[in-house]
């Protein structure tokens, strides 16, 4: 790794941990962002010349509290103060003292605290996707908007009524009692599932992935994972990811068609990144109890370890996903273990399981309920109901990859019922 790419990762890994120690200090989560970014900037100037201090996150807190010192005491501030006052820490402590002042409270917890608030409860999923990219993850607005697909001035807008809603409700910068780490927990591996799969399979646009919020969600994931080592579900959903992204570089050719896993090259599977998800799957699993990104986990281990031109164990797939309807049902999970009841009991089977997801508001005229009833049509032999319903597939499809492939398709099935009248 190039002297540049290490740094700018030892900044990526800093930044949530000194934006959590600043907000915990101070309370003021806009002049605190704006402070470390400023922090953030001058390290990436002076570092490269004068090398990385002993203690790189007291650096930054030290510089953040100063820039955060001089906003304060800039006229802008002063016209502010008296509404903030009561929630400012002395003036004294904002030079930022070194992060081992509280024993109590260390960087990890501040990375956690950080997330928890970015994932309050009181914020809408989207809201808590954006801030969390934002104030984590570091992403620019422009970058979430343009990841997400929304103009630049509407993200801007969710950003800052989160940021106000935040304000609003009081929201205090602190580790949630006992009794709510659990839920707010799943709120953070929630935000963190959607931000992987948007990168994963973006649900518009002409790319079909977008390998920087799936690294990006990599990175925050392993950052949970650290902070909270016996959280089986944690394990699993970094598990999930890992194993998920190890199949990107086949995933697509070189044009961008979209390759389904059966017919993917294993070869060019990313065979660090299977192993180390292999290993966490065991990690996740040994831990009490289990949980749907355990149970997701579970199932991604069994495609990738199927070799290659072997036979997919679709019955533990089925069984598996028998598990996680019981325990975290919803659409998608009914959607795939259709499929799965397809390949172990036969495709009319898997036909009947999907129709009780034409009433489901979330699945109803969804390309991918359509496109499984195609793959399960064609399975049953019924070539002409196969090839109308990959063509609805494709008009329902927002992404452009997507829409091609199941045209293609479409093409396929026609073809070959031509062939067959001919």
């Amino acid at each position: 790794m190039r002297s540049d790419q290490r740094l700018e990762s030892l900044l990526a890994e800093l930044r949530p941990s000194v934006l959590g120690a600043l907000v915990r200090r101070h309370g003021q989560f806009d002049g605190c962002e704006d402070a470390v970014q400023e922090a953030l900037v001058s390290a990436a100037t002076q570092w490269p010349a004068d090398g990385v201090p002993d203690n790189p996150r007291a650096w930054l807190l030290t510089v953040a509290g100063r820039r955060l010192t001089d906003y304060w005491r800039s006229d802008q501030a002063r016209r502010t103060r008296e509404v903030t006052v009561a929630t400012m820490a002395p003036a004294e402590s904002a030079l930022a003292p070194a992060p081992d002042d509280d024993e109590r409270v260390s960087a990890d917890d501040d990375t956690l605290m950080l997330l928890f608030l970015c994932c309050h409860p009181a914020l809408t999923p989207s809201s808590q996707v954006a801030l969390t990219l934002r104030a984590v993850g570091g992403l620019t607005t422009e970058e979430i908007a343009q990841a997400f697909l929304v103009p630049q001035t509407s993200m801007t807008r969710r950003i800052s009524r989160a940021k106000q809603q935040i304000k609003d409700a009081g929201m205090t910068f602190r580790m949630p009692p006992e009794d709510e780490r659990a839920e707010r927990t799943r709120a953070v591996l929630h935000v963190l599932y959607l931000i992987f799969n948007e990168g994963y399979a973006a649900t518009a646009g002409e790319d079909l992935l977008r390998p920087d919020l799936t690294a990006e969600a990599i990175r925050l994931t392993r950052q949970a994972h650290r902070v909270l080592p016996g959280n089986g579900e944690v394990a699993g959903l970094l598990a999930l990811m890992l194993l998920t992204e190890a199949r990107r570089p086949a995933r697509t050719l070189a044009d961008g068609t979209l390759v389904p896993i059966a017919e993917q090259d294993r070869s060019q599977w990313n065979a660090d990144l299977a192993e180390e998800g292999l290993a966490l799957v065991v990690e996740a699993l040994a831990r009490p109890g289990v949980g749907p990104y355990r149970l997701q986990a579970a199932i991604a281990a069994v495609h990738v370890e199927t070799p290659e031109g072997g036979q997919t164990d679709w019955p533990q797939i089925l069984a598996l996903y028998d598990l996680l309807e019981q325990m975290a049902p919803n659409s998608v999970v009914r959607l795939n273990r259709a499929v799965a009841m397809a390949m172990v009991k036969g495709p009319r089977e898997g036909l009947g399981l999907l129709e009780p997801l034409e009433q489901d508001r979330w699945m109803a005229g969804s390309h991918r309920l359509s496109a499984v009833r195609a793959y399960l049509l064609e399975m049953d032999g019924d070539l002409p109901g196969a090839q109308e319903a990959y063509r609805t597939a494709s008009s329902q499809a927002a992404s452009g990859p997507e829409r091609r492939y199941l045209a293609e398709q479409a093409e396929r099935v026609a073809a070959a019922l031509e062939d067959g009248l001919g």
